[in-house]
């Protein structure tokens, strides 16, 4: 394994007070980098997303700013003026290293630009961190953006063989794979009965917990689709709950559950589920459920992994390699019935079934992992 040390790094991307699962990862990585001995700064957004990109309530957390962190709001998504001031400001510090976490070609000319004018000082090294090479729902251009963002980097970290295999098609430079790491900042779990209590959830039932933004491509839809089969509806100690932000019309979901009769069997928490809270949902529930329609890799299957808890994911992107099917939880096709059957699968095995391989599974998506893969590319 190749550790970074004693060097000077810029991280950036999404970070407070911008809020989400890419602000979490950057500043949980900043973390570790200081940790092992470097001296790390991050970069997040003066202005991220246009009103029309982003359908959420806010962008923006109430959260006060991390004390052990050092973050500049310096990049402005639409300003070209901007791109070049930072990129300049950063070039003039020469940092060793400069990571641009990627995740929507929208971003391209504003990392892509800033990343050129570093690159200018003969002496970074800039790896793109890249979630995401190709939206999960495709704009006209995202090839062309993403190209120019590709060409400004000297090398890459990706969180999925899928991705990895993207970014191979585009360029020869250096790539490597890391899987993503656990999520493990949100606090310990808690005994199951305790956080249903604290939820008021009723504890003879059995949860079954989707998590995070609602989007057409998380597969909402097939999950409800689903639950409304026969042999799932004959199971009356079973509820799902959904906790996350509409990023799309909530009222074609909840005119869903009304038409497949699911009024008594869904909870919906359409907040932003604040950090200190997180652990409460993971911790109750019986079973963790991702019916995606597409996907690269997801930061939720990582928090199932630092909270032990099963998941029944969909055999798309890099989700099966994250959670193998009898081992972790359960793989099935994107449809309606596919997800049906699991769930019955899972009601019908043994509590616990699973834990051995979790917390043994878990051991393997450390940071220090991840960011010993990263230093086999920014050497």
């Amino acid at each position: 394994m190749t550790a970074l040390l004693h060097k000077k790094i810029v991280i950036i991307g999404p970070a407070h007070p911008l809020r989400g699962g890419l602000a979490a990862f950057n500043e949980r990585l900043a973390r570790e980098l200081i940790a092992q001995g470097n001296d790390v700064s991050l970069h997040t957004f003066s202005y991220q997303y246009p009103g029309f990109l982003f359908p959420g309530k806010t962008q923006y957390a109430d959260s006060p700013a991390p004390a052990d962190l050092h973050i500049s709001r310096t990049v402005h998504s639409l300003n070209p003026l901007n791109w070049r001031k930072t990129g300049k400001a950063i070039a003039r510090e020469k940092p060793d290293i400069v990571i641009i976490a990627y995740w929507l070609p929208f971003m391209a000319p504003s990392l892509g630009s800033i990343a050129r004018f570093i690159r200018k000082n003969g002496a970074t090294k800039i790896i793109g961190l890249v979630h995401n090479l190709f939206p999960h729902e495709k704009r006209p251009g995202d090839a062309m953006l993403t190209g120019y963002f590709v060409k400004q980097c000297h090398a890459f970290i990706t969180l999925s063989r899928e991705v990895e295999a993207d970014i191979r098609k585009l360029t020869d430079k250096p790539v490597v794979y890391a899987p993503h790491p656990v999520y493990d900042h949100f606090g310990d779990a808690i005994p199951t009965l305790s956080a249903k209590q604290h939820l008021a959830w009723d504890a003879n039932k059995k949860h079954l917990l989707f998590f995070g933004f609602i989007r057409r491509y998380k597969g909402l839809d097939l999950l409800l689709e689903a639950l409304a089969d026969e042999r799932i509806k004959a199971i009356k100690n079973l509820e799902l709950v959904v906790a996350g932000e509409f990023y799309e019309d909530k009222q074609q979901y909840t005119t869903m559950i009304t038409r497949l009769g699911l009024q008594d069997r869904v909870k919906i928490y359409s907040d932003f589920i604040p950090d200190n809270e997180v652990k409460y949902y993971f911790s109750a529930a019986d079973l963790v459920v991702q019916p995606y329609r597409t996907a690269t890799q997801s930061g939720i299957s990582q928090m199932a992994y630092h909270f032990e808890k099963p998941m029944l994911v969909t055999a798309v992107g890099g989700l099966p390699e994250i959670v193998p099917d009898g081992k972790a939880g359960y793989v099935a096709a994107p449809q309606p019935d596919a997800i049906a059957d699991n769930i019955l699968r899972f009601l019908a095995q043994p509590e616990g079934v699973f834990t051995t391989f979790i917390r043994e599974q878990k051991t393997l998506y450390s940071w220090a992992y991840f960011t010993s893969r990263l230093g086999t590319v920014a050497q």
